[in-house]
């Protein structure tokens, strides 16, 4: 299987043509894919899976026949079996979705930022089926002094200006990096941006919470807020990962 960025074969299953026309028009802008193919039923995957290897297999769950959790599990006998992302519109169905070992769960109406993280998790998982992800060391200059941070070791970032702060179980580090591009650089690392000012380790975050009607995410004792356009991709995000939160 191919398995490099930008080098993606995804194939998108749903029942409903204008759904799955929309679902391959959203696959093809994103960078990580290089093709899109499509199947209107389960039967019809299981032969385009005959037909080549696929890297990702993006499918709904409600269909007629082969439902999309039956598919999952015919495919997770194959050898070498594709990461799965469902996308349905109901969510009731996501503890059985991660026991089967999806790599995502996105609620439908589709967010091409949403699907977009969820391709991106799925190449991490195969990146991470082969290699783990490599760490990344940070250089990071003070008065002189020279340190190195491993991103492993950040828990949070903030923005500051044209800086982005960084911080760790020893301190805070400043480093001359937007975290727009901190963002992006770290996506496949599971770090995630829940605020124009704020991206946290995925892993790191141990409960939401609600304050005066605005969701917080606590990352080591610090409480961050959450934008309300970020709010429920972090809700999936933490599902997928089974945290709690409250």
């Amino acid at each position: 299987m191919t398995t490099l960025k930008g080098m993606l074969t995804v194939l998108a299953v749903d029942d409903e043509p204008p759904a799955l026309d929309e679902l391959a028009f959203l696959l093809r802008q994103d960078s990580h894919v290089s093709e899109v193919r499509t199947a209107a039923d389960g039967a019809a995957a299981l032969r385009e899976l005959d037909a080549g290897d696929v890297d990702v297999i993006v499918l709904d769950i409600k269909m007629p026949g082969l439902t999309g959790l039956e598919l999952a599990r015919v495919l997770s006998r194959f050898r070498k079996a594709p990461e799965v992302v469902f996308v349905t519109a109901y969510d009731e169905h996501a503890v059985q979705a991660f026991d089967i070992g999806a790599a995502d769960y996105v609620m439908k109406p589709y967010r091409p930022e949403r699907l977009a993280e969820a391709i991106r998790r799925a190449n991490a998982a195969l990146q991470a089926g082969t290699t783990e992800v490599e760490d990344e060391t940070i250089v990071v200059e003070l008065a002189g002094v020279t340190r190195y941070v491993r991103r492993s070791d950040v828990l949070h970032v903030t923005a500051h200006g044209d800086y982005a702060r960084l911080h760790t179980a020893d301190g805070e580090h400043l480093v001359r990096m937007p975290l727009s591009t901190l963002a992006e650089r770290w996506a496949d690392a599971g770090f995630v941006r829940i605020h124009r000012s704020h991206l946290v380790a995925l892993d790191q975050v141990r409960e939401l919470r609600g304050q005066s009607g605005r969701l917080q995410a606590v990352v080591a004792g610090t409480r961050l807020p959450v934008a309300r356009r970020h709010a429920r991709e972090l809700r999936e995000l933490l599902a997928g990962r089974g945290g709690e939160h409250r």
